[in-house]
């Protein structure tokens, strides 16, 4: 164990349980159903843990191909087929409720390699390391501090103290009360930070969630820092599938719930929710009906919206989950993802995965060549590389095709070899479907439990009231609507952890 993991867990900073699990029989008594709308992480989560306990549960997935934003399907290119995926996901260490859902189909997690370096590119200032910190607080802030040449001592002392403070004393009540109604841009610009130090330390982070700052909550940007910097013991140090993620993740899980009853319909979207005597029935666009006891709502907010407002029994059964849908189903600003197939190679010494700043379109680059068998065996074979591309909250109306070729011109001001690489193919696409964190959007965010009775949700923009994120926060809320469920049948709960729920200087 690292010296500053010691630490940390001498002070709190550890893996906490929020829900220990337990308190009933190992599998429902008597019979029970559920259908899981939706296939990405809240859902199959949801439905594994379900299916583990006995409970008939079926899987109704709108896409041909599970996996939400982290799906994965077939490309036929000219020189052969190639699988391509939505782009990349870093499997941060603190993912507690997440790697116990994988580890159901790699228990020692096998697939998950670790990714050397985090580094930080910009075109006006050096790369910024951030994967090579002391895994645990306070020494990974202490350690930030004196090794980041975008942040001197003198800097510190121009600081307002009093407005960072915040940062290290978040409290899942307080936080909200006093900053959701302001932006992540006023928190940022109340620090007099130095441009270059809020630009390579901060903006970096904040647009990883899909949101501008002049967008976003303060309060959900606080979160956020504690859940991946200042409150986890396992450092911003993270791992990613040696394989694309519908050979390493989806396939398995689905043979797994499939081994323990359950299944799953690819290509079948949910198209209406009705209540019945026994429960609830969701009738889907090819016609058909499925009814169960419990239904859990699985999928992002644009499509929940849309399935709340076409199901007009929902006015009587759950009249508050109608009346947040309008503004929860917006999304945040829509994201891009651009992956090329280019005839030769950048540098050797270039980072897997790199943060951008301050570029106008581009925010990060993966080389896939240099992280998933298939690419690789792909550039072995042609002598190219396999380049993605992605900005995470880009100028809306612009095609995806122009998108790309922009982040492609800003990546070769940063690395300059990547300006002689012959494009041989490109896909390319825009979306908008991740959560929007606006000022004040806290207090009717809605949670699992909904006002209707044996109805959930799930999903990265769901309400939890512990530190959680992104493919974290997702499986955490797939797991607690199957724990809803199991309790009400009188079957034992799955655990539920994450990391320190408050801030090093938080009062308790």
């Amino acid at each position: 164990m690292a010296l500053s993991q010691l630490i940390g867990r001498l002070i709190g900073v550890r893996e906490h349980v929020v829900d220990p699990g337990g308190g009933g029989a190992p599998r429902v008594p008597r019979p029970v159903r559920a259908v899981v709308v939706g296939g990405g992480i809240a859902g199959m989560s949801a439905a594994v843990v379900l299916a583990e306990r006995g409970v008939d549960v079926t899987v109704l997935e709108s896409a041909p191909t599970l996996g939400g934003r982290l799906g994965a399907w077939p490309e036929e290119l000219p020189d052969g087929p190639q699988r391509n995926e939505h782009g990349f996901h870093a499997f941060f260490r603190q993912y507690y409720n997440w790697r116990s859902i994988l580890r159901r189909v790699d228990p020692g997690l096998g697939f998950l390699k670790p990714i050397p370096g985090y580094p930080i590119l910009s075109a006006r200032w050096p790369t910024e390391e951030f994967g090579r910190l002391p895994p645990a607080p306070p020494a990974n802030l202490l350690a930030l501090l004196l090794r980041s040449p975008s942040l001197r001592l003198t800097d510190l002392r121009g600081m307002d103290r009093d407005a960072a403070l915040p940062l290290l004393s978040y409290d899942p009540e307080r936080t909200y009360a006093e900053f959701d109604e302001r932006t992540a841009d006023e928190l940022l610009t109340s620090l007099r930070l130095p441009d270059r130090a809020r630009a390579m330390l901060f903006e970096v982070f904040s647009h990883s969630f899909f949101n501008h700052e002049a967008e976003m909550s303060a309060a959900e940007m606080i979160a956020q820092f504690h859940f991946y910097l200042l409150g986890n013991p396992e450092g911003l140090a993270f791992d990613c599938p040696d394989e694309d993620y519908a050979t390493a993740i989806w396939q398995p899980l689905t043979r797994h719930l499939e081994r323990h009853g359950g299944q799953v319909r690819t290509g079948t979207a949910a198209a209406r929710l009705d209540r019945t005597p026994g429960g609830w029935r969701v009738r889907t666009a090819d016609g058909a009906a499925h009814d169960a006891g419990h239904v859990v709502l699985a999928v992002d907010p644009p499509a929940l919206a849309a399935l709340v407002a076409a199901s007009p029994g929902l006015v009587a059964a759950a009249p508050r989950l109608v009346a947040r849908m309008p503004a929860f189903g917006t999304p945040g600003p829509p994201y891009a993802v651009a992956r090329y197939w280019m005839d030769g190679d950048v540098r050797p010494d270039r980072a897997v995965f790199s943060g951008v700043s301050r570029q106008a379109t581009l925010d990060s680059v993966t080389l896939y060549h240099r992280l998933e068998a298939e690419p690789r065996r792909w550039a072995a074979r042609t002598g190219g590389s396999v380049v993605e591309l992605h900005a995470y909250a880009c100028e809306p109306d612009v095609p995806a095709e122009e998108l790309a070729e922009r982040m492609r011109v800003e990546l070769t001001e940063l690395w300059p070899e990547a300006a002689g690489l012959r494009v041989r193919q490109l896909r390319a696409r825009v979306e908008a479907q991740a959560p929007a964190f606006t000022p004040g959007s806290h207090a009717e965010r809605p949670g699992v439990r909904t006002d209707a009775d044996r109805l959930y949700l799930a999903g990265d923009g769901i309400r939890t009231e512990f530190p959680s994120a992104l493919m974290e926060r997702s499986a955490a809320t797939g797991i607690m609507a199957a724990n809803h469920i199991l309790r009400a049948e009188g079957a034992a709960a799955e655990p539920v952890r994450s990391i320190r729920p408050r801030g090093l200087l938080a009062p308790r």
